[in-house]
């Protein structure tokens, strides 16, 4: 992988790292990590409140995604004995898409060098920055020189012209200022945003997985994310507005009861089996407009059912985003299943049949002092967004000012200019 630009800010000696999910929001405050373990960040509070106001990852209504925020926010803070200001913020609204291209450029003087380098991802951010999408990542795949491959770093070699194969990730503007203004709304200045996928793609696999090819899948509450790896770059990143909470929707819909009950019957007895089921339990529950002692039952074969058509639905809309993406079947050896919907009982074996790869439930590394229960696929964002915060290497932009209410594309004109 090209050597990363340097930043013109650093990242403070503390930050928060703020997730705003469809059924939580999560906020951490970690400190940069000691001498002597690196990347291995020191949490001082964790805060985690129900999200309100939001719909498939979208904010659809501000002041109450901002009071999840500011609950969420004041219990870290509580929690590390400090007020929070600043922000590393991941981000899965706006459609993510993934765009993998070439970029070309003469190279003016004997050699390559920094200006070189700087307008030839000036180009890259022109082109992917259209139609109203903003770029939120952006990483170097390789390097050519007059045709020449696998280049790592062109900078002092002669060449005529300087090729680049480029991958990036955008989201549509409107959903994204949403996102920044209702942590705005909260007193907090967003110095960075990260793609959720790709975040939770680097809290559960290996630098090896990531090498030999690996499909991240986080199954969350509103929405399921996928990160593609390949020879350790991200090739892919979106984010499907299914998630978990469909599942309950289906269930209550299939056995007219309400959503409240669907939930506790998906905990009850919710499972993907990977084969033929033939188990007729019976399961009860409260029809809706019933009182609730006049009791209805269910063979529990059919919750499953019902549960796996969704899955099925679900992983038929991931292969099909990989096949658009013109990603071939043998690009990954394997398949890593997280988030807090990606716990539901065999669901590995299930997608291991479906796309025909090793499949295995992805569990984060716990930090410094994160609490065990932290450690969880639920939680596989931010702990992902925590292995970048303080790496200038890992892709995180950051802005040159913060990002001010009112004044977000001026901010994201200068963060992005500084940054590439």
């Amino acid at each position: 992988m090209a050597p990363a630009q340097a930043f013109n800010r650093q990242t403070p000696p503390l930050l928060g790292l703020l997730d705003i999910g469809t059924s939580k929001t999560v906020c951490f405050i970690v400190a940069a990590p000691r001498k002597g373990r690196a990347g291995r960040v020191d949490v001082l509070g964790i805060g985690q409140q129900p999200s309100r106001g939001l719909k498939a990852g979208v904010v659809i209504e501000l002041d109450a995604a901002e009071q999840s925020v500011r609950a969420a926010v004041a219990e870290a803070e509580r929690a590390a004995g400090c007020e929070l200001r600043q922000v590393l913020l991941a981000v899965a609204c706006g459609r993510l898409k993934s765009t993998t291209f070439a970029a070309d450029t003469k190279v003016e003087g004997r050699a390559v060098g920094d200006a070189d380098l700087a307008r030839l991802l000036s180009a890259g951010r022109s082109y992917v920055e259209r139609d109203g999408r903003a770029l939120l990542h952006m990483n170097t795949i390789a390097y050519r020189l007059d045709g020449a491959q696998g280049i790592a770093d062109p900078r002092g070699l002669a060449a005529d012209t300087l090729s680049v194969d480029l991958h990036a990730v955008t989201a549509d503007d409107a959903p994204l200022r949403n996102l920044v203004h209702v942590a705005e709304r909260a007193y907090l200045s967003v110095i960075g945003l990260v793609p959720a996928p790709y975040a939770s793609g680097l809290a559960v696999t290996t630098p090896h997985e990531r090498r030999a090819g690996v499909l991240v899948l986080d199954f969350g509450a509103g929405t399921t994310s996928l990160a593609l790896f390949v020879d350790g770059h991200l090739l892919a990143s979106e984010v499907i507005p299914v998630g978990g909470h469909h599942i309950s929707f289906d269930l209550a819909r299939g056995l007219t009861t309400s959503l409240s009950e669907a939930e506790r019957i998906k905990a009850l007895c919710g499972t993907v089996p990977p084969g033929p089921d033939a188990d007729a339990t019976p399961v009860s529950f409260v029809p809706v407009g019933e009182p609730a002692a006049r009791l209805s039952e269910v063979a529990s074969s059919k919750v499953r059912e019902i549960i796996c058509g969704r899955v099925r639905g679900l992983l038929g809309q991931v292969a099909e985003r990989l096949e658009r993406a013109g990603i071939p079947e043998g690009a990954t050896e394997r398949v890593v299943v997280t988030g807090g919907a990606g716990q539901l009982p065999h669901l590995s074996a299930f997608a291991g049949a479906f796309f025909g790869k090793p499949v295995r439930v992805g569990q984060p590394e716990a930090a410094y002092g994160w609490p065990a229960g932290a450690a969880s696929p639920a939680f596989s964002t931010v702990l992902g967004v925590a292995q970048v915060a303080f790496d200038p290497a890992a892709g995180v932009r950051r802005a040159e000012h913060t990002f001010a209410a009112g004044g977000y594309l001026r901010s994201v004109g200068r963060w992005l200019k500084a940054s590439f």
